[in-house]
């Protein structure tokens, strides 16, 4: 069974404070806000998680393995660097989407996003050492088969780009309502999903859904493991083993 640990990355203030004392440069947003992402990620990727940018104002990492003491030097971290401060809602559970509404009620009752007053809030809990396991993370890597022949190399960088999107958008929705998942485009023709404890045929199921749907053919490696890192690096052999074999979906731990 699954146990996921989800911390929800929240700038505070952020919206008032682009327009004050007056409407800022989009350029420098954009920047501070993929500057922000990066140096998160890199911070929690060191300690064996992965962050996704969502809204980017709004980020949502799998922390496995890291602590309250983690949380806190990634804010003091952040506050150093940054003109904006960050709070942070962790919740654990057995599918990640009930871990990131639980995260999320905990900053919602510690204030609005919108609140200056709340700032750098640390609320909710994380795993202890003792009750982790090898398989508390499930990762799957879902990629488009033959991106580049299909879409790259046929059609204006545009035009990909939405078709591309429209298979995320619909694998997005559906391992959300499902199958209690959360998926994230990472780049490319790539998407990751932190699923919870799903077995071979929910993979299949979702594959065809799309397929039908959105008229795009997904391939897809799962891993787990203690932390994000353990299972996505799992995901991404097994994807390779469908890259090599021509199949569809590939369980690592049924290799």
């Amino acid at each position: 069974m699954t146990n996921t640990q989800v911390t929800l990355v929240q700038i505070d203030n952020y919206g008032p404070w682009t327009v004050t004392p007056e409407p800022r440069r989009e350029a420098d947003l954009q920047t501070l806000q993929s500057r922000l992402y990066a140096d998160i990620s890199q911070f929690v990727g060191n300690r064996g998680g992965y962050v996704f940018f969502t809204r980017f104002d709004n980020m949502i990492a799998v922390t496995n393995g890291l602590d309250f003491e983690d949380h806190r030097l990634l804010q003091e971290s952040a506050g150093n660097r940054y003109p904006v401060t960050l709070s942070l809602g962790v919740a654990t559970g057995t599918d990640p989407v009930q871990a990131l509404s639980d995260a999320t009620t905990r900053l919602q009752e510690a204030g609005s996003a919108q609140d200056e007053n709340r700032r750098e809030c640390l609320e909710g809990r994380t795993i202890d050492d003792a009750h982790r396991s090898d398989e508390d993370v499930q990762i799957a890597h879902f990629d488009v088969i033959d991106a580049t022949g299909n879409y790259t190399d046929e059609l204006n960088a545009f035009d990909t780009f939405i078709e591309i999107e429209q298979g995320y958008a619909e694998l997005m929705r559906h391992m959300r309502y499902a199958h209690d998942s959360l998926s994230f485009f990472v780049g490319g023709d790539n998407v990751i999903v932190v699923c919870p404890d799903l077995e071979d045929e929910d993979y299949v199921e979702a594959i065809h859904h799309v397929e039908e749907a959105a008229d795009v053919s997904l391939q897809v490696g799962v891993g787990h493991g203690e932390n994000a890192h353990d299972a996505g690096f799992e995901a991404k052999h097994a994807l390779e083993t469908c890259r090599a074999d021509g199949t569809r979906v590939e369980l690592a731990w049924e290799s």
